[in-house]
């Protein structure tokens, strides 16, 4: 019997650019989908009548699987298929889609985030994985570099036209805008995309890691969450808590013993590697943690038009994609430690500059200085990032170390959400009974607007009220976002400046790959 090795199919030029767009928009509406959403929040949350809370977990739904089982993924893809793995994730993607534009409420918005996530994580490894199957070495690289420039546009181009639906008509054309996509992929992964697989892969998928690495971050950020305004005293808190963690505990033991492991622990006894991955951890922390409370701001404090605040960030985007192939040449010139320190430094000073802003004023002199230097510092970090981690291990075992990475910073963004939402809601909170106290009103009143706290800016104000006293109210409300807004902005700084003195501290000069 021949020896088993990976069946690669390789196209004619013309099919290998169909198996090309496939990728392109099977990938982007995963993109597109995380970069819009986070646009429609403050919208989403006064047409459901949300709390903070459920908005967070629209985002940490979708987040949670697609963190936890995008290694699931790519080794179903592997053994079953990578086209067919490919095209299941679509449906479940544009279904689940199409439910969250139809969603009444928010538990079932929440609960189609969710299936989302699962469908994204099905479809997210594949696009890749068909790149690498239809095209010879030679092209490989030109494809991978289009295909990641196109997602880089796509997910630049998400936040403006997301703005843009919610003015012109809703927040749930943002979750119809899949189903024509997925059509279209449908179709042409259907009739012109191979099949391949790898046939060196033996052995069961690691299905109870999959479910103890689930069920724990879940159980993880369940209790961060509701600890925001319950307290960690509460039993509805310590019990998720306690349990996600035994059960994270219970993954580490079954990841050292299971044969095939989702995530092979050896690979972290390679220093470099494993500080690469707390640093990823650290930055893609304050990342999403900090930058998911930008928009609340800009919207609901700020008085900026989705369209505007989905234009916000536009600059951050523009510069990591124009930047990209200078910031991919540094580790050639200085190294791949000095890139490391540097980068998530510059990071750092951007979170500090977010944290500047009051109420009002021109965005040019409030946050646009603090996304370009965010943007400066994460474009420096990135490809850096990614060369070191890959180079730290064989390159027979280059595809595991990247979705192990790609995994940790999106459980990073996922626990960190959670995380900064206690201080965040503890901060308001605080601060808002402050400014309540330095406005004359009746007990009522303020009773109406303090039992609203869990809404965070979002708080609605009776218009029965005088006008001078609802423009108090409002300002008091905004001025105490402000401030929490700032403490997680700091956290944020205080997060990136780790990250660099773990590059500092444990990444290598030179690497002998593990």
């Amino acid at each position: 019997m021949a020896a088993a090795r990976a069946e690669v199919a390789v196209p004619p030029t013309n099919a290998g650019r169909w198996v090309l767009i496939a990728a392109i928009l099977g990938s982007g509406m995963a993109f597109l989908d995380s970069t819009v959403v986070n646009v429609a929040l403050p919208v989403l949350q006064r047409d459901l009548h949300a709390s903070a809370t459920d908005v967070q977990w629209v985002v940490e739904a979708y987040a949670l699987f697609l963190a936890t089982l995008l290694l699931v993924g790519g080794a179903l893809g592997d053994r079953l298929g990578r086209k067919r793995i490919f095209m299941v994730g679509i449906i479940i993607f544009a279904g689940a889609s199409a439910w969250c534009g139809l969603t009444p409420n928010t538990s079932q918005l929440i609960i189609a985030r969710a299936v989302q996530g699962i469908g994204g994580a099905l479809l997210t490894p594949g696009s890749l994985a068909m790149i690498t199957a239809a095209f010879d070495a030679e092209a490989r690289g030109r494809a991978i570099g289009t295909w990641s420039g196109f997602t880089t546009i796509i997910s630049a181009a998400g936040p403006l036209l997301g703005g843009w639906l919610i003015q012109a008509a809703s927040w749930r054309w943002i979750f119809f805008l899949n189903l024509p996509l997925a059509v279209v992929t449908l179709m042409i992964t259907w009739r012109v995309v191979p099949e391949s697989r790898d046939e060196t892969v033996a052995g069961a998928i690691d299905s109870r890691g999959a479910a103890l690495a689930t069920f724990g971050l879940g159980g993880v950020v369940f209790g961060l969450i509701s600890a925001s305004f319950a307290g960690f005293g509460h039993a509805n808190v310590l019990v998720p808590l306690l349990g996600g963690v035994a059960l994270l505990v219970a993954f580490v033991v079954v990841e050292a013993r299971v044969a095939q492991p989702m995530m092979p622990l050896d690979l972290f006894r390679n220093r470099t590697f494993s500080g690469t991955n707390l640093l990823t951890l650290l930055l893609y922390g304050a990342l999403g943690g900090a930058l998911y409370f930008v928009p609340f701001n800009l919207q609901q404090v700020q008085g900026y038009t989705p369209l505007q605040a989905g234009a916000a960030l536009l600059p951050f985007t523009l510069i990591m994609f124009s930047l990209s192939r200078w910031a991919g040449g540094l580790i050639n010139r200085y190294g791949n430690k000095l890139p490391l320190i540097v980068g998530p430094g510059i990071a750092g000073v951007g979170f500090l500059l977010f944290a500047r802003p009051g109420i009002g004023g021109s965005y040019w002199v409030t946050f646009f200085p603090a996304v370009v230097v965010l943007a400066l510092g994460m474009t420096i970090t990135v490809a850096p990032l990614t060369t070191t981690v890959m180079g730290a291990v064989s390159q027979g075992r280059a595809g595991i170390a990247s979705g192990i990475n790609n995994a940790v910073a999106r459980t990073a963004s996922l626990v960190a959400i959670a995380a900064l939402g206690i201080a965040v809601a503890a901060i308001f909170t605080a601060i808002l009974q402050h400014q309540l106290d330095a406005i004359q009103m009746d007990a009522a009143t303020r009773t109406a607007i303090t039992q609203q706290s869990n809404k965070l800016a979002s708080i609605q104000i009776p218009t029965t009220l005088a006008p001078a006293l609802q423009h108090a109210i409002r300002r008091g409300v905004a001025a105490a976002f402000v401030v929490s807004f700032r403490v997680a902005m700091l956290i944020g700084a205080g997060l990136a400046f780790a990250s660099a003195a773990c590059a500092a501290l444990l990444v290598a000069e030179r690497q002998k790959p593990s």
